[in-house]
């Protein structure tokens, strides 16, 4: 594995490589060259060091025959298309462009170099040349859910998020779901901090949440201070990408674990044998992309049950957090009665349940 700096690789620039066609073994001759892109920094302890793991597992699995290089807190816009075109100079034949706004910046690439491999995480534009991948975080939070539902004392979750788009406003909205079934009064409210890691902005959004009542806390940003607010507080508090407990072992519930070893070495083994091809994936907790970490002995038994039915009812389909009723903030039906939201309805996602506050 070789770390290069987002500044050292945006000074080298390089020479662009020959490139092979994707036939055969093209790659047998030498290592094939993959790169991954994150947002954050691996060391975040959520979203990108979960992407890490699975790195380190894709690795671990081909040994020599494969390169792998990864670049680090990569902003989305300008940088990453900068990044984009010069891992793909450099020789990668397989790139991992791992979150949402890198996606304008993977297609404009992926038509100058025809013969790399790109696969977007959490996007939705494909190409020849362009895959993408997601996980069905919702299911993890309607798990998350389900605990809240059952634990909070105020009937308040907080919610600190990152950005409104469909995967941050389904997550809510699951949640928010769940915990009614336990609780048909129950409210989340949410602060929007802008970012997918800022470990200030993130403490100080749990902090307000907790002075407006939540007493137990959900979030789709990536470094753990939202759970250490909980700790120095007191209060319930769920981990993002990763198990977090390490953080906050009072406070820290459960977590959404994202597991992308399993994909990876799948997408790397077919540019090995030549048959990669595009195509878009969204795997949940019944493919084994999302987990849960494990529970906090803090939880109830009975609630342990819940959660566990949610989990597996979830990942053999016998439940579905999406189906109706299901009325907006206004009041508005949007799911009725014996229907339930299909995935590009939720891949579009831009309102909210009742009980949300955002």
């Amino acid at each position: 594995m070789t770390l290069i700096t987002r500044r050292g690789l945006l000074k080298a620039g390089g020479a662009a490589a020959a490139t092979l066609p994707f036939a055969g073994r093209a790659f047998a001759a030498e290592p094939l060259k993959v790169a991954f892109i994150y947002v954050g920094p691996v060391g975040d302890f959520g979203f990108t060091f979960a992407h890490e793991q699975g790195r380190k597992e894709a690795q671990a699995h081909f040994g020599e025959n494969v390169v792998t290089t990864y670049v680090e807190n990569v902003a989305e816009g300008p940088d990453a298309e900068r990044v984009l075109k010069n891992l793909a100079d450099d020789g990668n034949k397989l790139i991992f462009a791992t979150s949402f706004g890198f996606m304008n910046p993977t297609v404009k690439v992926a038509k100058r170099y025809p013969d790399v491999m790109f696969e977007h995480c959490t996007g939705y534009q494909t190409a020849a040349n362009i895959a993408t991948y997601n996980a069905r975080f919702y299911e993890g939070r309607a798990v998350c859910g389900t605990i809240a539902g059952h634990m909070s004392k105020t009937g308040i979750g907080g919610y600190v998020a990152s950005f409104p788009i469909p995967e941050v406003v389904m997550g809510i909205n699951a949640f928010t779901l769940a915990a009614q079934k336990v609780n048909p009064a129950f409210q989340t409210k949410v602060v929007w901090v802008s970012s997918w890691y800022d470990p200030a902005k993130e403490a100080d959004a749990a902090k307000a949440l907790f002075d407006q009542g939540a007493d137990i806390l959900s979030q789709h940003t990536d470094s753990p201070a939202p759970l250490q607010a909980a700790e120095q507080r007191g209060l319930m508090a769920f981990g993002q990408a990763w198990d977090m407990s390490s953080f906050a072992p009072k406070a820290h519930l459960t977590a959404i674990e994202n597991h992308w070893g399993g994909y990876y070495i799948e997408r790397i083994q077919a540019v090995i044998d030549g048959t990669w091809k595009t195509g878009s994936v969204w795997a949940g907790l019944k493919e084994d992309m999302v987990r849960m970490a494990p529970w906090n002995e803090r939880i109830p038994p009975e609630v342990v049950k819940a959660a566990e039915a949610m989990r597996d009812g979830q990942a053999d389909g016998s439940v579905k957090i999406f189906s109706g009723p299901i009325v907006d903030q206004n009041g508005t039906e949007k799911v009725p009665l014996g229907s339930a939201l299909d995935d590009p309805t939720l891949l579009a996602l831009d309102w909210y349940v009742a009980g949300v506050q955002s």
